[in-house]
């Protein structure tokens, strides 16, 4: 018989069920773990060798193993993470991983917010059918 797990055990305590945050003080493995235990999607993107807008969709689709048709734009990113996935069926939730997101001249700022917003929008989309999304991110 399976144990329950103790308050303290909980993973994630503490963290919001729908939110974008700095990885801070969470370690890649200890949430891959945590998806693992609260039986969630656990989607990881390593984007230290992205340069550009393109790169880094190149590397965030193929790294969630998209489909050959995704786009590669804002738009067709946002709609990956929302509509096919509520289409599916039930989802039991979702921790994603940005981890090393690039801060070059041709991924600027304003590129990186625009990412991050896409991940926001996907966070309120979830929030509203009341399925946890957690994004973690880092830059380089």
């Amino acid at each position: 018989m399976d144990t329950p797990l103790r308050p303290q055990e909980v993973p994630l305590k503490g963290v919001r069920t729908n939110i974008v945050q700095s990885i801070r003080a969470f370690r890649v493995s200890d949430l891959q773990d945590a998806a693992s235990q609260l039986n969630q999607h656990f989607l990881y993107a390593n984007l230290a060798h992205a340069q550009t807008k393109q790169d880094v969709l190149d590397m965030i689709a193929e790294q969630f193993t998209f489909p050959a048709h995704f786009g590669k734009n804002f738009d067709a990113l946002y709609d990956c993470m929302t509509d096919p996935l509520h289409k599916s069926g039930p989802q039991p939730g979702f921790i994603v991983v940005l981890e090393q997101i690039p801060a070059t001249a041709k991924f600027d700022k304003e590129a990186r917010e625009q990412l991050l917003d896409i991940f926001r929008d996907a966070s309120d989309y979830w929030g509203d059918r009341k399925i946890p999304f957690r994004c973690f991110y880092s830059f380089l």
